[in-house]
């Protein structure tokens, strides 16, 4: 194997991927605010998802990760339904996480290590998984390694930007 061989099934294939959940998970802090999803309501007396899971957030993630899927199908035509699927298990991940901690009495912005940085890729991946073109193992080893690592230091930018009120 040559070494771009290796650079592209090992590093920028993978990223090439995952991008329309790393987009999607990104975009509601940019664009999300609004009315909660769960409207205020409750489950066992606990908010169901919290004020910061939104609707504008919801859509805005999704349509920015089926926006990349687009993109990329230009190149790799697989890649929309796959784009697809990867935005919306990237919420349903990251809703799942939120209701979670409102169920186990965490407060919205209340960090839980692995939880956090992980659910969001592990629903994104399983909803993509039945259409195929995986990244290698390689690749998946990098891309879990990329998220964690990401993931801090996305929610650090956040934070001092002023887009998050935690950093973690």
């Amino acid at each position: 194997m040559d070494l771009y061989t290796i650079l592209y099934t090992m590093i920028l294939y993978p990223i090439i991927y995952i991008l329309p959940s790393y987009v999607s998970n990104g975009a509601p802090v940019i664009f999300g605010g609004g009315m909660p999803i769960d409207g205020g309501r409750k489950l066992f007396g606990k908010r169901i998802f919290g004020s910061h899971k939104t609707v504008r957030g919801l859509v805005a993630g999704i349509l920015s990760g089926i926006i990349v899927a687009l993109l990329e199908s230009g190149f790799l035509p697989y890649m929309l339904v796959i784009g697809i699927m990867l935005a919306i298990g990237t919420h349903i991940g990251d809703l799942l996480n939120s209701f979670i901690k409102r169920q186990a009495g965490l407060k919205p912005g209340s960090g839980v290590p692995i939880l956090d940085q992980y659910l969001f890729f592990v629903f994104a991946m399983l909803l993509a998984l039945p259409f195929g073109h995986l990244p290698n193992a390689i690749g998946i080893i990098f891309l879990v390694i990329l998220t964690g690592l990401l993931h801090k230091l996305t929610n650090i930018g956040a934070n001092k930007l002023g887009l998050k009120k935690v950093s973690w």
